[in-house]
């Protein structure tokens, strides 16, 4: 019979040799200003990412970074993901013009200038009367009524360029050459025509090394606000998750014990799943995205999962095995649900490797989170949450002992 609790050690040493390393990186994230650590996408620093498409085989990528200092773009990170596939990304979000005031100025405008037509119709009677109705007055007030019905017409063109460019990706039909990319996203040829990026544009494509622009891959814009709010939702998330696990758990077992020890496992799931995309940012600069955040709720519903299944049969043995051990009762409990746990992580596990091989690039990275979350769940719940449990009621055995020792020492005396 294999001893796992007895080999605790051991394995809190390999425990230890995995999170260390990711959390050197992760402190390494503030303390570095983002240049070593975690890599953050857009969702979470606010910006705008453009990927772009050139026809031109050979785009020269200098000359994409050349272009977009000329237009006051120094900040950007400018990224070749194949020989035509341009990825930039930058820290500003002023790129593309702000449209939100559109939809509030129509009504506004459209009655102002009903109001400036009456208005001005008003005053051309008003002036017809004082006139004593001459012929010449009723043929001057006449072009003073027309400037005023001109402006119902100027003013009700203002609603028409703020759909267009929202609705022009979406009427692109699919079957045209360029629709799909090499990677998986749609290609849009819908191209910025107003606002900074739509001049980064122009001249890009009138550049001679890179040519005309075939279609836009991705177009995201985030403002600073919007971003702070996401980090501040995903870290209430994640407390609010692993608080709520603790009281349930805590609950269900009737100590607090097992509630702490299986928030422990889950702390080592998520510094570990955290720590590698650390490592992964600094070394090949992959970024946490929106669902990241995603993937650590479930990293954490599965882990709980699996070390709830453990602690039910502790449970369970412990009433029919009264009298022996307690480290013993884990360690059979532990062996008994052994197949179980596996079987259920590898039936996923094989599911999110065919994800990660044959899936889009959108969800690549969130395929991965799980991937390892599910990986170090399994191994924290069994290996990790058990042994730590072990270990707290065994100091709780051993001052229970000497304080009866204690006790007994000072009757006697």
């Amino acid at each position: 019979m294999f001893d796992v609790i007895g080999k605790r050690n051991w394995f809190f040493l390999f425990s230890g040799l995995i999170l260390v390393p990711g959390f050197i990186f992760i402190l390494l994230t503030p303390i570095s200003n983002g240049q070593v650590g975690l890599k953050f996408s857009v969702d979470y620093t606010g910006g705008t990412v453009w990927q772009i498409q050139f026809k031109n085989q050979n785009a020269s990528l200098d000359e994409v970074k050349a272009i977009l200092v000329k237009d006051g773009i120094t900040d950007a990170e400018v990224s070749q993901d194949t020989a035509n596939n341009i990825t930039i990304r930058t820290k500003r979000s002023d790129l593309l013009p702000q449209i939100t005031a559109a939809p509030t100025v129509n009504p506004s405008a459209s009655a102002s200038a009903k109001t400036a037509a009456s208005a001005s119709a008003a005053a051309a009677s008003a002036s017809a009367s004082a006139a004593a109705a001459s012929a010449s007055a009723s043929a001057a007030a006449a072009p003073t009524a027309s400037p005023g019905a001109s402006a119902s017409p100027s003013a009700s063109p203002s609603p028409s360029p703020s759909p267009s460019p929202s609705a022009s990706p979406t009427a692109v039909p699919t079957p045209v050459p360029n629709s799909v990319a090499q990677n998986g996203k749609v290609c849009q040829l819908h191209l910025p025509d107003s606002g900074t990026l739509a001049k980064i544009a122009a001249d890009m494509q009138a550049d001679p090394k890179l040519g005309p622009i075939a279609c836009t891959l991705e177009q995201t814009t985030v403002g600073p606000i919007v971003s702070a709010e996401l980090i501040q939702d995903a870290v209430k998330l994640v407390l609010l998750g692993s608080l709520g696990i603790l009281i349930w758990v805590g609950i269900r077992f009737g100590s607090i014990k097992f509630g702490a020890t299986a928030l422990a496992a889950l702390v080592h799931d998520v510094i570990v799943v955290v720590g590698i995309f650390a490592i992964l940012g600094t070394l090949f600069g992959v970024q946490i995205d929106a669902l990241f955040v995603t993937a650590m709720l479930t990293v954490i519903g599965f882990s709980v999962h699996d070390t709830i299944v453990v602690y039910d049969r502790i449970r369970e043995n412990k009433a029919r095995h009264a009298g022996e051990p307690f480290d013993q009762i884990v360690n059979h409990s532990i062996l008994q649900t052994f197949g179980r746990s596996i079987n259920t992580s590898l039936t996923v596990v094989v599911t999110l490797v065919a994800l990660l091989l044959f899936a889009g690039a959108s969800i690549h990275y969130f395929v991965l989170a799980l991937l390892i979350g599910i990986i170090s769940g399994t191994y924290s719940s069994i290996f990790n949450a058990s042994p730590l449990l072990v270990v707290w009621q065994l100091w709780e055995d051993r001052r229970r002992a000497e304080r009866l020792a204690a006790m007994r020492s000072g009757r006697r005396a």
